[in-house]
């Protein structure tokens, strides 16, 4: 943790896990004075739609009020009561729960999402394995993580973040559960000016309330009127300067990975 940056640790009362303690009071208190923004607005919503409409049962981890699937008849898993309220009004099938335990049987889904979430989680071997538990053979796992070690910052501490991705490390994790990449794009809508970033720190540090007024009525609209078309590559993208990365996974076939490694046994 950079000098500046706040633990979790700091924020969380005796008997509850630091990093979920941290998470769900900064959000329970964003999603109350939000509203849901519908996933079309977002320029994952072309890649997205298509999967969804392909997958005949969807789970997206910690969307909060900004979903990025279809809203109706997709399950959502997540920390903050406030947020799930509001997507239950609107049909979708809501779970107040965490990415570390999963309240479904094995192989349950066909698309499984969560935006900005593994990096919350301070033992995200875990998450990752109750991704893989839960996806069927053949699934997508869609996910996005912000990069580079070097960069963590306050803000990265204030919105509770435990940690940034080194790709060759993020690689491995995938290998290790079974999650094979297909492609990848540059993501994101948090601004590159450290000046900005250190203003937000003390918005919502000192003046919260006024801070996610703006937030709601003014950045978001204007980062998603701002949004640019994803540019997808195979495989990992060139991430020299890449703060953020989208990644589309595909859960290996269980009967294949049998087959592989009794070949290299």
């Amino acid at each position: 943790m950079r000098e500046g940056g706040h633990h979790p640790e700091e924020a969380a009362p005796h008997g509850t896990r630091p990093d979920l303690a941290a998470n769900r009071g900064f959000y329970d208190a964003l999603w109350s004075a939000s509203h849901v923004v519908a996933p079309e607005r977002f320029n994952t919503w072309p890649l997205l739609s298509a999967l969804a409409a392909a997958a005949a049962t969807r789970l997206e981890i910690g969307p909060g009020l900004h979903p990025r699937l279809p809203i109706a008849g997709t399950h959502f898993v997540d920390i903050s009561e406030p947020a799930l309220s509001r997507l239950r009004a609107r049909e979708g099938l809501t779970t107040l729960g965490e990415i570390t335990a999963l309240p479904f049987p094995d192989r349950s889904f066909d698309l499984v999402c969560a935006f900005d979430i593994v990096e919350h989680v301070a033992d995200d071997r875990r998450a990752f394995h109750e991704l893989e538990r839960v996806a069927r053979d053949g699934a997508k796992f869609v996910f996005s993580v912000p990069l580079d070690p070097a960069r963590f910052n306050a803000f990265d501490a204030l919105v509770g973040h435990v940690r940034r991705y080194d790709p060759d490390e993020l690689l491995s994790v995938l290998g290790e559960h079974d999650f094979a990449l297909e492609q990848s794009a540059a993501f994101g809508m948090q601004p590159r000016s450290h000046w900005l970033l250190d203003f937000a720190v003390w918005g919502l540090t000192q003046r919260r309330v006024q801070a996610m007024r703006w937030y709601n009525r003014v950045l978001l609209p204007l980062g998603l009127r701002l949004q640019s078309r994803l540019a997808w590559s195979p495989g990992l993208i060139d991430v020299t300067k890449v703060d953020e990365l989208l990644l589309v996974c595909r859960r290996v076939e269980r009967r294949a990975l049998v087959a592989q490694r009794r070949e290299t046994a």
